[in-house]
Parts: C-alpha cells; structure tokens; sequence
C-alpha cells in the first residue's frame, strides 16, 4: 500500500484514536480481506495529544477502504453514529470477523452490531439476513426482521428459518 499512497485517494475516511491508531491498523490489516497498513507518520513537533517523533497518523486500507488513523487523544470517542458494515457470505464468514473483533477486547452489541476494543462500530452482515428483511413477502420480511432483533451475532440458519416461516 505504501506505493498506492504516493497517489493519494481523493477521499479518505480519517479515523480518530487516543493514540493508537497504529495497533488498530495491524488489528484490521490482520483481520480482513484486502487491507494493509501503509505509511506511518510521526509528528513533526508537539501537539495536545503527544509529542514530536510519537505516531501521529497512519495510513491504511481496510476491504479496501483508504483510511487514515489519527491519533487525537481522548477528547473525542467513537460512537453508533458511524459504523463499518461488513457483508458476509456465510455463517463461517460472519462467525470469523464476529469472534475476532469481539475475542480481541471487543464487545458483542445486537441485530450484527459489534464494536472492537478502539470502541468502533462494526456490522456484521451476512447476505443472507439483507435479502430476508427485504423479502418482497412482507409477512417473511418481518418474521426476518423480528428474529433478528432477538439476536447478537446473526445465526443465518435461524434467519433463514424464520423467513420461511
């Protein structure tokens, strides 16, 4: 990625961390398809949350996301009001971003939502359950719906089940 930064991408989703950013980065690197960690860069002199040669920024991508870590400080959290949504193909799939998100000092949340120990919103979203609370069935649709807002990790199985009624 560090070459693809030499063109920077016209828009960024710039991250705000208490200092950070680079572990989340690794974190996410690690952990999804097509994302890297690209350049890290140091502050050239002090700042409120840290001082000259400390981990200022960090570029990375995730699912091929250009992001941008920024190590602010503790003035300002992450909240629900910005999540990443990720669309999962199966239940192996949705289990393997749930458990490690949640198994690294995350929190499970419900209806798919998680957040990661940055305090970072994530979605968990199989296919499956977007086309079961679509169903042009509205009666299969809320039956999609209702068993999902009874669960924390989404069970495909159980949304499935309930679509067919």
């Amino acid at each position: 990625m560090e070459g693809d930064m030499e063109k920077q991408a016209k828009m960024t989703i710039c991250l705000w961390y208490e200092g950070d950013a680079e572990e989340a980065a690794r974190f996410y690197a690690k952990t999804f398809p097509d994302s890297s960690v690209g350049a890290v860069h140091l502050a050239p002199g002090d700042y409120p949350a840290g001082k000259k040669g400390d981990v200022l920024t960090v570029e990375f991508l995730v699912m091929g996301i250009p992001c941008l870590g920024l190590n602010g400080g503790a003035e300002f959290k992450h909240n629900e009001s910005f999540s990443f949504q990720v669309a999962t193909t199966d239940q192996a799939e949705t289990d393997r971003y749930w458990n490690a998100i949640v198994g690294n000092g995350g929190q499970e949340r419900v209806c798919g939502w998680c957040k990661d120990k940055w305090g970072l919103s994530w979605q968990i979203t199989p296919v499956a359950l977007t086309k079961a609370v679509i169903d042009p069935d509205p009666e299969a649709a809320k039956r999609s719906f209702d068993a999902m807002m009874g669960m924390k990790k989404i069970d495909i199985a159980a949304i499935e089940a309930a679509r067919r009624g």
